[in-house]
């Protein structure tokens, strides 16, 4: 019974010492965060005739690829423009302004787009840096707004009586309007805005997109690109001559700012 007991302890003994401990798996769980459906974003673009403040609203449509629509309003000046300033002052309220000889137009113009948005890197961390480009297209308005000028008058008499207005270029007073010993200086930009007139057309852009954060609750992005509007008919900006001829269309390099959140 003794040897019958031993053998039988044994073979326990044995049987403990042959297994194996089984640990789980670990699973790595790669997790990226929220899955976002749309993005909101305000941008401030830099370009070689001027700059624009836009909105963009944007439709997540996958992980890489969204679509958006954007507005932007902006200033675009020739790039022959020269500014002068002939540094008059009567008063201490009325000292002259800078101006800009043989300026007959500001030219504002409103674009609306319809884009989108590839990004080319793979999934980045929440903090990393996704790379990506961007195109857009659709309609633009350009709004011509009359540039004014402070006009010398001069009266004639034995005392010559001197009287400043403000006036935009017409055929009439093409001689004073563009005489530099009659110009005291610019007018205000906020006159003129009741004589504007409207010039339609159609933009498009392209452009590199760096977004910091891509996949993050914010929008934090640069764009860097090239922008094309084509209007109907030339934008008359300058006094056309033989050196001076004006286009009705406009290619520009830019970069942009863009900040914003995601939903």
């Amino acid at each position: 019974m003794k040897q019958i007991f031993i053998l039988l302890f044994s073979f326990w003994v044995l049987s403990l010492s042959s297994q194996r401990i089984i640990q789980p798996k670990l699973v790595e769980l790669d997790l990226k965060g929220v899955i976002y459906k749309s993005e909101t974003s305000y941008e401030l673009k830099i370009h070689e005739n001027g700059f624009a403040l836009g909105y963009n609203k944007g439709e997540v449509q996958t992980y890489y690829r969204t679509k958006f629509y954007h507005l932007e309003i902006g200033m675009l000046k020739d790039t022959r423009e020269k500014r002068q300033n002939k540094n008059y002052s009567f008063t201490s309220l009325y000292d002259s302004n800078s101006f800009v000889f043989g300026k007959i137009n500001n030219f504002i113009n409103v674009r609306a787009s319809l884009g989108f948005k590839r990004y080319l890197s793979e999934k980045a961390k929440r903090k990393g840096l996704a790379v990506g480009y961007s195109y857009s297209f659709g309609p633009t308005i350009g709004i011509l707004k009359p540039y004014y000028l402070d006009l010398f008058i001069r009266e004639g008499g034995a005392i010559p009586e001197i009287e400043i207005v403000s006036e935009s270029y017409s055929e009439d007073n093409a001689d004073r309007f563009l005489n530099l010993n009659d110009i005291y200086g610019s007018s205000s930009f906020f006159k003129g805005f009741n004589k504007i007139s409207v010039v339609p057309g159609i933009q498009a852009q392209v452009s590199s997109h760096f977004a910091l954060g891509a996949f993050d609750k914010y929008v934090k992005a640069i764009e860097i690109g090239i922008m094309m509007d084509l209007y109907i008919k030339k934008i008359d900006i300058l006094i056309e001559s033989d050196e001076i001829s004006n286009k009705p269309y406009f290619v520009k390099l830019f970069i942009s700012g863009q900040l914003g959140y995601r939903k």
